[in-house]
């Protein structure tokens, strides 16, 4: 029964362990945070935790949702009443009391905005203005100063940080300061990703740019040929190439898989074969497990076409090249060789070092985006020598930051 000596008894129990084990992580907890240190070693951690929690947010740049999560780190990090932060059109967040003011904060911070300047504003200075508009009723509100501080990129004022507490002192105007300065810092980091998104976005274009006038040209030219002696044939070329131009001038992500581009290889093939003939010949040899390996848009196609075009066409007779992609512990690695022409080593250092002129863009640019995207360690390795081909080597890390492919 419910009301039995023995069910309260186990019900005491149960009652009693359940308290103990709160207790028990209460004191675990209450431990570890006495492990941090000192006082000043707690501080220390708590101001760098808050740090890094607000630069997670406006690593995006000036926008109202990253700082609105941004400045409540930041306002803990001042012990002020309330911290906005503004960028030249507006108002993009406000956390804590007085939002009353918020109305004020752009005629506050016009000065700052103009001349990059930090202003330090009075308490009674702020309930004079914001009577003279209505926004707070009598002078028995709560006076709050206010340190505006600009947050500047350079040589722009791109918006402001904006302190305010009933006493302003030294300490705050220093500390706010200080706080722009770090937004500052964020706020330029986020352009250079932007900047270096474009830079990637502009080396794209190029490559499709590089694509358009020669091999288009010459693709209908060979398609043209079949029409009146291999209808059939033509039909399957033109189907062919409307998938190669559709996937090589696409507009969505900057990534794909390795099993998509070389689908695109594929294709590009095809339709140079329909050219050449037997003069190109090819090979591969895959590994199933690196297909679905994310590597940067159009980085297999411009070495594959750097192969036709610089080493088999100015070769006479027939040319053999061989891809090859195989998994090598925490890298795909892909090669691409032909037994071309070649080239002279100090002429291709030079081509990708952007010094060089002539047809080699491709290989520059691919080269180029493959440092930006995995760092300096994983450009092109390319061997080469005049008459004995080029050997080109691609190495992408298999685990890598989600991209949209």
């Amino acid at each position: 029964m419910p009301d039995s000596p023995l069910f309260t008894a186990a019900a005491i129990a149960v009652i009693a362990a359940a308290i103990a084990v709160v207790v028990a992580v209460g004191l675990k907890v209450l431990r570890s945070f006495r492990d941090l240190g000192t006082d000043a070693e707690r501080a220390t951690y708590k101001t760098l935790h808050a740090a890094s929690r607000a630069g997670q947010h406006l690593r995006t740049g000036l926008n109202p949702t990253g700082a609105a999560k941004a400045s409540r780190q930041l306002r803990s990090l001042l012990g002020c009443d309330a911290l906005a932060i503004a960028d030249t059109s507006g108002v993009l967040a406000w956390d804590g009391a007085g939002e009353e003011l918020k109305p004020l904060l752009m005629e506050l911070s016009a000065g700052v905005l103009d001349g990059g300047h930090t202003a330090v504003i009075p308490a009674g200075e702020v309930q004079e203005l914001a009577q003279g508009q209505g926004t707070v009723a009598t002078r028995t509100d709560v006076e709050r100063g206010a340190v505006i501080a600009p947050i500047k990129t350079g040589t722009r004022v791109v918006g402001v940080v904006a302190a305010f507490a009933p006493a302003v002192g030294s300490g705050l105007v220093r500390a706010t300061s200080e706080v722009a300065d770090w937004v500052a810092t964020q706020v330029e980091l986020a352009e250079l990703d932007a900047s270096r998104t474009l830079l990637m976005e502009a080396e794209v274009r190029a490559l499709r740019a590089q694509i358009s006038p020669h091999f288009i040209y010459n693709s209908l030219n060979a398609i043209a040929s079949f029409i009146n002696t291999d209808p059939v044939r033509a039909r399957e070329l033109v189907v062919e190439f409307a998938d190669f131009t559709r996937y090589s001038f696409r507009r969505h992500g900057d990534f794909t898989t390795l099993a998509e581009e070389l689908r695109c290889i594929d294709r590009y093939l095809l339709l140079e074969r329909a050219r050449f003939g037997d003069r190109v010949q090819v090979s591969l040899r895959i590994a199933p497990e690196v297909l679905s390996t994310v590597i940067p848009f159009l980085s297999l196609q411009p070495l594959v076409e750097n192969a036709v075009r610089h080493g088999l066409e100015a070769k006479e007779g027939p040319g053999h090249i061989s891809i090859t992609a195989n998994d090598s512990g925490a890298f795909a690695e892909v090669t691409i060789e032909d037994d071309g022409v070649g080239m002279d080593p100090e002429q291709l250092r030079a081509v990708l070092a952007g010094h060089g002129e002539g047809d080699h863009v491709g290989l520059r640019n691919v080269d180029a985006r493959l440092r930006q995207v995995y760092g300096d360690d994983n450009g092109l390795v390319i061997e080469t020598a005049p008459g004995e081909g080029t050997l080109i080597t691609m190495r992408v890390p298999k685990s890598q930051p989600r991209h949209d492919a």
